[in-house]
């Protein structure tokens, strides 16, 4: 099973951008990632053509499954 953390945030202009982590941790918290996409924002560390990210959207941890069918 595929685990990823997706990460929305609204940058200057007021769009939503999501940043995608693969295979994030079994133990990742809700406050954990709060504080992560806090330092995101504190120190500027992605530029965005919406210009700084400047607030959480929102996050989610996407669980896929894939099941392989013999069909070969």
């Amino acid at each position: 099973m595929a685990r990823k953390l997706e990460m929305m945030f609204k940058d200057i202009t007021g769009k939503t951008m999501k940043i995608s982590v693969d295979d994030a941790d079994e133990n990742l918290t809700d406050e954990s990632v709060k504080t992560a996409m806090e330092e995101i924002i504190d120190k500027n560390i992605f530029a965005t053509a919406g210009g700084d990210l400047v607030a959480i959207h929102g996050a989610r941890i996407v669980d896929t499954q894939i099941q392989e069918l013999d069909v070969v």
